[in-house]
């Protein structure tokens, strides 16, 4: 991608953004050496990187961070050449290696069962196919390498100390020493709480060249035998080391030395010791900050609210509500762009400072970040073709130093443009050939065009050219586009439209900043006719179309409401089948409870008849066998009623085949059927003037409109005997399926054989034995 295209679209402005989101030198560096990519498979997994990356950082409410990660080119030599690492090198590198065992554990985490035990983070399907997942290769090769970065923080407490029992040697040559320190200590303590007290300048000890001194008056030199090693700046003062602690400070000094060898040793243990994995450790230095970049791409996808855009080699270009980055978001108004299939040049026409260059600058940043596997400040579902080359000549190039003018500068870069140009370029043209005579301008603007037609380039050009706008609408490969302009404010919305040409709206705008309405009168007056024409029918157009976008709107708003009423129907059925199911459940249940009360009575009674005394006259039986009589016809009754709710809770399509009832076929007592509540009932009378009756449903007498009825054909052959059928008949039927031609009295007492002759004979008469 040529370096003009990039500064000239402002990709040099999107870098600095980028680099902002990654957290070390050589994420940021990565970022500075980003470029767009003209391989479709590279675009797709660059791509692909970045959305991952936006799907992990959308699963947790803290980003991570690669900090520690920096240029560790330099130790990682050392330790191929054997050589060891000092202190701060060691320290860096365990910092490192933590860090690497803290993203591993981030990724391990969300990878686990999906569950981080964040509270906002929502688990899908599509999110438990981890092997869509192309960053999680990177996190499994990351090797944290604990053993060696924990023996580190052990052995070595900061850049200026190492820990007394990092090796054996070194705990017994730090004992040595606080064995002489101690040593020396009491004796010097015994010189200045002694006679020596009056010779001190003060009574402190102090260390001078790493050897224990006291400050000695410089008249007493001689009352102090020792060596001399420091003189103060007055001079009045002597540090001088008393002959009799000089052999326990020798010994001090060769056991600093020892120690020094000592850690010397140390360090190059702890560097052998990351020596030995060191391709994991130059591989963890890689994947760490390929992981940095990465994340940086998606946190800058959040950060610009940006989408994932579809990119194929023969993708149409559809920018759907489309931002430009750099502009503020909440003032920014997004832009479609869309050229339909076949359509190869788009000329975007409208008022100063009504957008266009703007949508042109969008079109062209949008399609480099896209190729450098960014996402882009548009709605889901935009699609981009790749492009091999984009080429841009936007705003004013004049250059003194060249001798070149405005026009002279244009035609330098659509010369190059032209030889260049192919199928697989964009370019981006702003006020082709303006600078210059009008009509020459135009001409040579449209031959331009036809140039680059021929060589079948992806062309988006602004114009004020009517000339071009007439192009556009006779050119079979070219649409025209337009920035609104609203005329009762006299200011633009910054909206494209694709399909119609845009007004300048000059006399408009030049109104609104003050020109006399004369001076604008005669400037129309000067205008050619045919000019004049096309700008009516320019002007007639933008009136039908905001028409048609208000008719739009209407016929919107018309269909929610449809839409709206639609569902609180739909939410009323729903209740209405749900009471129903309700009551009929409640039926069902109210049956039920009759039918287990009728044989609890029963029970009782027979129970009650055989504990009664031999002695108990004929009429007491004969009153207490009327009452279960009575009880049980009560009971059967109440059950009858039940049954015959029941019966509406049937599907309708397991009844048999109806026919709807009308005014000419309805009768009182003929066997309905109530569609929109699914009961069967009977005609109680005939139907209004309104088209509705009554129908008795069980216990229940309903009002029901005649359009709602169906008549059940298997009691409409016979309606007559239906209608003089009672609960008694019915139950009469029930008992004929159990009741025998006979009863067997034999060895029962005659009581006994009374109570159940009686209830035989009542059973035998209703079944019509």
């Amino acid at each position: 991608m040529n370096k003009k295209a990039l500064h000239t679209l402002e990709y040099d402005k999107i870098i600095p953004l980028l680099k902002s989101h990654a957290s070390s030198a050589p994420g940021k560096k990565l970022c500075e050496m980003l470029t767009p990519s003209d391989c479709v498979s590279q675009i797709e997994l660059r791509l692909k990187q970045t959305d991952d990356a936006v799907s992990y950082l959308l699963k947790t409410p803290s980003y991570p961070s690669f900090g520690n990660n920096r240029d560790f080119s330099l130790e990682l030599s050392r330790l191929k050449m054997g050589a060891h690492l000092n202190t701060s090198e060691l320290l860096s590198m365990a910092s490192f290696l933590e860090n690497v065992a803290r993203i591993k554990g981030y990724a391990r985490d969300l990878h686990k069962g999906r569950d981080t035990g964040y509270p906002d983070q929502v688990t899908t399907e599509a999110e438990d196919n981890e092997d869509d997942d192309c960053l999680k290769p990177f996190f499994e090769e990351l090797a944290p390498m604990s053993d060696k970065s924990s023996e580190i923080r052990r052995c070595i407490l900061s850049e200026e100390q190492i820990a007394d029992d990092a090796t054996p040697a070194l705990y017994s040559l730090h004992k040595k020493r606080a064995s002489l320190e101690d040593k020396i200590h009491s004796h010097l303590l015994s010189m200045v709480n002694g006679s020596a007290r009056t010779y001190l300048q003060d009574p402190v000890i102090t260390q001078k060249n790493g050897r224990y001194c006291l400050p000695v008056k410089s008249e007493h030199k001689g009352d102090v035998p020792g060596i001399v090693h420091e003189r103060s700046s007055s001079g009045f003062t002597l540090f001088i080391e008393p002959a009799a602690i000089a052999e326990f400070n020798n010994k001090i000094s060769q056991l600093i030395s020892e120690e020094e060898d000592e850690i010397e040793k140390l360090l190059y243990s702890l560097s052998s010791l990351l020596g030995e994995d060191l391709p994991a450790l130059q591989r963890n230095c890689e994947i760490m900050t390929i992981l940095d970049f990465v994340f940086a791409k998606g946190m800058l996808a959040l950060d610009m609210k940006a989408s994932c855009p579809v990119i194929k080699e023969d993708a149409p270009f559809c920018l759907k509500r489309a931002r430009h980055p750099l502009l503020d978001p909440s003032r920014a108004v997004p832009v479609d762009i869309r050229l339909d299939e076949g359509i190869r040049q788009l000329i975007i026409t409208g008022p100063n400072t009504g957008g266009k260059t703007v949508s042109l600058k969008t079109a062209g940043l949008l399609c480099l970040m896209a190729q450098a596997g960014l996402f882009i400040p548009a709605s889901d579902n935009s699609t981009l073709p790749v492009f091999n080359e984009i080429f841009a000549d936007i705003g004013d190039e004049q250059s003194i130093e060249q001798n070149l003018s405005t026009f002279s500068s244009h035609m330098t870069n659509i010369s190059t443009i032209l030889q260049k140009a192919d199928s697989a370029t964009l370019v981006l043209l702003d006020e082709l050939c303006s600078g210059t005579d009008p009509e020459e301008g135009a001409a040579l603007a449209i031959s331009i065009l036809e140039t680059l037609a021929k060589k079948d380039a992806l062309t988006l050009v602004t114009t004020h050219y009517s000339e071009i706008k007439l192009y556009a609408l006779k050119t079979k490969h070219v649409v025209n586009a337009s920035c609104e302009f609203d005329l009762n404010t006299l200011s633009p919305t910054y909206r494209l439209l694709t399909g119609i040409p845009g007004k300048s709206n000059a006399f408009a705008i030049a109104g609104r900043l003050g020109i006399k309405t004369a001076v604008i009168d005669r400037a129309k007056e000067l205008l050619s006719h045919d000019h004049d024409s096309f700008e009516d029918v320019i002007s007639d157009l933008e009136e039908k179309r905001i028409k048609m976008e208000s008719d739009e709107l209407a016929i919107s708003e018309s269909r929610a409401e449809a839409d709206k009423l639609l569902k609180r129907l739909q939410s009323s059925d729903a209740e209405i089948l749900q009471k129903k199911e309700k009551i009929l459940q409640e039926a069902n249940e109210e049956a039920a409870r009759i039918l287990k009360e009728a044989k609890q009575m029963a029970d009782e009674t027979i129970r009650d008849l055989r504990t009664l005394p031999e002695s108990a006259s004929i009429r007491e039986l004969e009153k207490r066998r009327t009452q279960l009589r009575e009880e049980i016809n009560r009971k059967n009754e109440n059950a009858l009623k039940s049954d015959k709710v029941i019966t509406g809770s049937k599907n309708k399509a397991l009844t048999p085949e109806s026919v709807p009832a009308t005014k000419e076929n309805i009768k009182v007592g003929l066997p309905v059927r109530i569609n929109s509540m699914n009961l069967e009932g009977i005609v109680q009378s005939l139907p209004d003037s309104k088209g509705f009756l009554f129908v008795q449903c069980g216990i229940i007498n309903t009002k029901a409109a005649l359009s709602d009825l169906d008549i059940l054909p298997a009691r409409r052959e016979d309606s007559s005997k239906s209608n003089k059928a009672s609960s008694y008949s019915k139950l009469g039927r029930q008992k004929s399926s159990f009741v025998k031609t006979e009863i067997n009295l034999l060895g029962k007492t005659a009581d006994e054989a009374i109570s159940e002759l009686d209830k035989y004979l009542d059973d035998a008469y209703m079944a019509h034995l």
